[in-house]
């Protein structure tokens, strides 16, 4: 298992993916839709149409990560909108993954050493 953690660049795709979709197909919609190079280390976090079901694709040097949270009952209720994709932190996404809205929680903001 992966852990979510600050310093990772994690990247959610505000548009449905089909979620038939493995690891090539993933990657292959990161570099054609999203722009990005999955073999860059970002995270990636994507939504089936019907908001049940999301994937999380990662790249950790060695190979990827695929891994997927299917509800058993209701929808993800708050995903963001906008653009082809979306920067979130780390706390955002798990509260995202939970269910509850991320722009509704405040946190610090990410620790960076004072030269």
């Amino acid at each position: 298992m992966i852990q979510l953690t600050p310093h990772m660049r994690i990247l959610v795709a505000t548009g449905p993916v089909d979620m038939r979709k493995q690891i090539d197909g993933l990657a292959s919609y990161c570099r054609e839709v999203l722009g990005e190079e999955p073999l860059k280390g970002a995270v990636f976090v994507f939504i089936g149409r019907n908001r049940k079901m999301v994937r999380l694709l990662a790249y950790d040097e060695q190979g990827f990560w695929l891994l997927t949270k299917r509800l058993s009952q209701g929808r993800f209720p708050h995903w963001p909108r906008g653009g082809p994709m979306t920067a979130m932190q780390a706390h955002e996404v798990l509260v995202l993954l939970r269910g509850g809205d991320p722009s509704a929680v405040h946190a610090l903001g990410v620790w960076r050493k004072i030269a």
